[in-house]
């Protein structure tokens, strides 16, 4: 039996993808590390911007990776290995592996990634396209010819 989502109307043609990029984030509902997304208004006549900023304390530069993976903003963090003289009376600050997966729109762009102070920050713009109409030429076909192409 399969289930019916919203996007299976059928007014909605061609949003499969969308639905499987759903199930994905559905899937990547992890807590680690924990992030903000903002919008950033216009400025200067540059379009409008999306920051992403992880809290990633303990990590460096080094220890993190930014990829583009299939339209997906892919962030991993490994940290460093362990060093056995270390004794801690209490560990509160994480520093496990992580992945954090954001699905990006098709035309999105990373613009940068910055690391200061324990964040890291992921610039995100979607340029505006060109809004366009685009004219489908309709066909006249002889209903002669149609019988004619049958026989």
């Amino acid at each position: 039996m399969s289930r019916l989502t919203g996007l299976q109307s059928p007014f909605l043609l061609g949003f499969d993808g969308l639905e499987r990029a759903l199930d994905r984030v559905a899937k990547s509902a992890d807590g680690y590390p924990p992030y903000n997304i903002e919008r950033l208004a216009q400025e200067n006549g540059a379009p409008e911007r999306l920051r992403i900023t992880l809290a990633v304390a303990g990590f460096g530069q080094d220890q993190i990776e930014v990829t583009i993976e299939k339209n997906e903003l892919v962030i991993r963090g490994r940290p460093p290995a362990e060093t056995d003289d270390r004794v801690f009376l209490h560990r509160g600050i994480a520093a496990r592996q992580f992945t954090r997966a954001f699905v990006l729109a098709e035309g999105m762009e990373v613009l940068g990634a910055d690391l200061a102070k324990g964040l890291l920050v992921v610039d995100l713009v979607r340029p505006e396209p060109e809004q366009s109409v685009k004219r489908i030429v309709i066909r006249a076909q002889d209903e002669s010819r149609r019988v004619a192409e049958k026989e």
